[in-house]
Order: structure tokens, then sequence, then C-alpha cells
């Protein structure tokens, strides 16, 4: 089976994209958490999983 391309090129956007630091990311409180999940699940009416519509 042929190759997509040759190995040589392999890496190169990666390699000529500029490295940028990470942000921090605080966890939401346990009280805003569930304040969220509350608004979605009766709320919105979302349904669980992936599939939410």
């Amino acid at each position: 089976m042929p190759t997509h391309g040759s190995l040589s090129k392999a890496g190169k956007v990666r390699a000529q994209t500029p490295k940028i630091q990470a942000q921090e990311h605080t966890k939401a409180s346990p009280k805003n958490r569930t304040r969220r999940n509350y608004e979605k699940r009766v709320v919105l009416q979302r349904k669980p999983g992936q599939n939410w519509m």
C-alpha cells in the first residue's frame, strides 16, 4: 500500500508552529459545578451524553 507523502516531511508543520505557554486553569467550586449541572439538566432540558439536543 503506498504511503500518503514522504517520511522526510513528517512533523514539518508542528516544528514550524511557535510554542505558546499554557494558561492556568482553575477548577469550578463544587457549588458552582452543581449549579451549572442543574441548569444544563433542568433549565435547558439537555439529555446526558454527547448527543444532548
